[in-house]
């Protein structure tokens, strides 16, 4: 397959592997038919490249990261955005929770700025929403350079990040993290 337009930044699979789903650095998400090779369905719903895109447990909808400063909720059969997630820096990676509504998100600003930048002022917290109600809920300190990668352990209990500091850490959650109900 012959993509014409955009660099690839980010791939995964669609429904029942039949399909794959393209991020690209001008902000498009593309659906590809493995059967004939062919474009399905291109949406532009970014304004910034994708960095980042991962599925949910089930496989039914994916979140991407974007240099936009958001992350957003898609439908892996129709490409249609269900929820969005807001921050005031490029986000790099997102992740949803196998057992709660979280997704959260990590980033930072921009490599080349860092050293002129205090860990604080970078804003390189993981930072946890609801996936339904789009609010931040939680911030996981940790990393003095962006957030490159992150992703939920299977089984939900903790979750790992990988930075431009040249760390990667290991958070497990603490019985709060389990036992927090948002108010409806």
């Amino acid at each position: 397959m012959t993509v014409p337009d955009s660099k690839v930044t980010s791939l995964i699979w669609g429904t029942l592997d039949h399909t794959i789903i393209t991020g690209h650095e001008d902000g498009a998400i593309t659906q590809w038919d493995l059967r004939t090779g062919k474009s399905i369905e291109t949406v532009k719903d970014h304004q910034g490249s994708i960095n980042d895109m991962q599925k949910n447990r089930q496989g039914t909808m994916f979140v991407t990261a974007s240099k936009d400063k958001t992350a957003k909720l898609f439908d892996v059969d129709d490409l249609s955005v269900h929820k969005v997630y807001v921050t005031e820096r490029p986000v790099n990676s997102a992740s949803l929770s196998p057992i709660y509504d979280h997704v959260v998100l990590g980033g930072g600003q921009d490599a080349m700025d860092v050293t002129t930048t205090a860990a604080q002022a970078g804003k390189f917290d993981a930072r946890f929403f609801h996936v339904i109600f789009e609010e931040e809920f939680a911030r996981v300190k940790g990393h003095f350079g962006p957030i490159n990668s992150l992703a939920f352990h299977p089984d939900g209990e903790s979750f790992s990040t990988g930075g431009e500091d040249g760390f990667i850490r290991v958070q497990s959650f603490d019985p709060s993290y389990k036992e927090f109900k948002f108010d409806y």
